[in-house]
């Protein structure tokens, strides 16, 4: 059986006029929503296995954590590269695998992976951190924030508490992270003097801190024939109630914490530092969730942003980097070339087949074939960005070529005496599969 669709739809033109306005349709609104992102949207088996040891040193983690992690997930199947990096506490572990492994899958392989050599590991350590790594989850906009009129502390609050929540709420934003700034901290600096004096250490003061400073829940509880949840407060709600915390001596005695030292509300030692213009700022990097548009995203936050300089006057917040205007650009040229290559193989149609009739053909052809491939675009949840515009370009270059041989195969026939009609037919029959196949 002879599957000719040229032939069908030359003697059938009206169901063929019919798709292709819905088609054209469907490509119209597709283009419309479709996301502009920078890169497309990529599920790379990334995992990373981070193991955190407080104070414990590089060769030590090297040794007795990073090395037992590599060996368990080496046996995993599908495993490609692995790269790890040990600092002072921590050691991170990146596991890659092929690109046909499913990403769910490789994540619980490495999980139990680590279950397996989870006694081997040492007990001090905290429990290894398993996560997807996602490698469009790059931030898309920074933003800088300063006030004369506050403090380190309460400008990096002020991000935390106020910006941050704000930013969050935006329909489309994944992540909001703060860099530079400073914690708040409650130190507790012991005198080893005092200590020696009552005959104690610091890891007798540190024990019984943890044991006293956690609120637990209790169960429920009948009281006064009604029910009720019953809880243990334990933790401290000021730096004054901390520092009144009795500690058990030897002996029975007991003695308060600020008779064993100094307790103050001060702040974590900065390890990350933000400057702009050479004055230090407090900068807040916001991250768009996955199939979002990165060009929708930002002018949200834009707006959001607006909207608490309002609100809050005293303090200037200024954009630091954006990588929107980039992928706004290579969009712009990309729909450019396109343009400009439509036009000039209409252009080439015109000068050597010099026939108007089959110019205005290929110049009806061109946006009846594009612009549907926004509607399979959307469909398919793709998005605008290099890959995908750079695949739209070059389909139009091999539908330019196809489109022309066509016509000439169609205008050799017209010249062989042949009518319009009957010379379609017998022109696509002849070089249609062909044309297909080269495709």
């Amino acid at each position: 059986m002879n599957w000719n669709i040229s032939a069908w739809s030359i003697r059938k033109p009206v169901p063929s006029l019919v798709l292709f306005m819905v088609l054209m349709a469907l490509g119209y609104f597709s283009f419309k929503q479709l996301p502009i992102t920078r890169f497309p949207n990529v599920d790379v088996p990334v995992i990373k296995v981070e193991v955190t040891q407080p104070g414990a040193a590089p060769s030590e983690l090297e040794v007795q954590v990073t090395k037992r992690i590599e060996d368990a997930v080496a046996g995993v199947n599908g495993v490609k590269h692995q790269t790890s990096t040990v600092t002072e506490g921590s050691s991170v572990t990146v596991v890659e695998f092929r690109l046909e492994v499913n990403q769910d899958r490789a994540l619980n392989d490495v999980k139990d992976a680590i279950a397996r050599v989870r006694a081997e590991l040492p007990r001090t350590i905290n429990e290894p951190i398993i996560q997807r790594l996602e490698i469009e989850g790059l931030p898309i906009v920074t933003f800088g924030a300063k006030s004369p009129a506050m403090t380190p502390e309460q400008l990096s609050w002020f991000v935390d508490d106020v910006v941050i929540r704000a930013l969050q709420s935006v329909k489309g934003v994944s992540l909001v992270e703060r860099i530079g700034g400073v914690d708040r901290e409650i130190r507790i600096a012991l005198s080893p003097d005092r200590l020696l004096s009552y005959g104690i250490t610091a890891g007798d003061v540190n024990r019984q801190l943890r044991a006293t400073q956690v609120d637990l829940a209790g169960g429920r509880g009948e009281i006064g024939g009604r029910e009720q949840a019953i809880r243990t407060l334990a933790g401290k709600t000021t730096v004054a109630d901390l520092a009144a915390t009795q500690i058990v001596l030897p002996r029975g005695r007991k003695v308060r914490l600020d008779e064993l030292g100094t307790v103050t509300d001060a702040t974590a030692e900065q390890r990350t530092y933000a400057t702009l213009g050479g004055e230090p700022i407090v900068a807040f990097a916001v991250t768009r969730a996955k199939g979002q548009s990165d060009t929708v995203v930002v002018a949200d936050v834009a707006k959001q942003i607006e909207m608490l300089r309002k609100k809050h006057p005293d303090v200037e917040i200024n954009e630091v980097d954006n990588t929107v205007p980039y992928t706004l650009g290579v969009y712009d040229a990309t729909m450019k070339s396109l343009l400009e290559g439509a036009v000039l193989a209409i252009v080439v149609v015109l000068l050597f087949l010099r026939d108007w009739r089959a110019t205005i053909i290929a110049a009806i052809a061109l946006p009846l074939s594009i612009v549907p491939a926004f509607w399979t675009l959307d469909i398919a949840n793709f998005s605008l960005n290099l890959v995908s515009l750079l695949a739209i370009t070059i389909v139009v270059g091999i539908l330019v070529d196809d489109a022309i041989v066509e016509i000439e195969n169609i205008v050799r026939h017209i010249h062989m005496g042949k009518s319009a009609y009957r010379a379609a037919l017998e022109a696509a029959d002849e070089i249609g599969l062909a044309v297909i196949a080269i495709t």
